[in-house]
């Protein structure tokens, strides 16, 4: 089994991203849950949101405490949540930022991969400038890091789960998987 944590804040899309993931890894024949977990239900607020994929059947009904992947929609919250919490060795994280891989040594032997996926909802228009809504980009760069799941299907999962402006996050997370930046145990590769 595969368990992904996604942290991100109320309003960013982190809970969308997740139930569109499962839609796309069901399409392509796995087993899948999605749920999420909320503390102070406002905008801005810190959430998670989870993902569990098996080629088999999932009896396992909790939060994911011990991740294989982590993806960060905000990177305010780096400073704010242990977001590594749990990660395993040879775990993966995907950052929503301008920097390279290479700049988040911190994260020691996990593999890093980073997007500007605020910069690509802009140039989309999902959302504003100040209030960016990156989920539909983040999971094409997850895509591409992950191997785990194909572009087509998290394109029309996509077409099928976000309620508004369907071309507009399908191409979105499509110059995602094109951008995303790559790392490996703290730098690029």
């Amino acid at each position: 089994m595969i368990e992904i944590r996604f942290h991100g804040r109320g309003g960013q899309g982190a809970v969308v991203a997740s139930k569109v993931l499962a839609v796309a890894l069901f399409s392509e024949g796995k087993f899948v849950q999605s749920f999420p977990a909320f503390g102070v239900e406002r905008r801005g607020a810190p959430v998670m949101a989870f993902t569990r994929v098996d080629a088999d059947y999932i009896d396992l009904r909790c939060e994911i405490y011990n991740p294989d992947h982590v993806i960060v929609l905000d990177p305010s919250l780096l400073e704010a949540v242990d977001v590594t919490a749990g990660l395993g060795e040879g775990g993966a994280i995907l950052v929503n930022s301008d920097h390279p891989p290479a700049d988040f040594e911190r994260f020691g032997s996990f593999e890093v991969a980073t997007i500007d996926a605020s910069a690509i909802a802009v140039d989309h228009g999902l959302g504003t400038r100040q209030h960016p809504i990156v989920n539909t980009a983040i999971l094409g760069a997850f895509a591409r890091q992950s191997g785990l799941v194909g572009l087509d299907s998290v394109v029309e999962a996509i077409k099928g789960e976000v309620p508004f402006k369907l071309e507009e996050n399908a191409q979105a997370a499509r110059d995602a998987f094109e951008q995303v930046a790559i790392g490996g145990n703290g730098g690029a590769r």
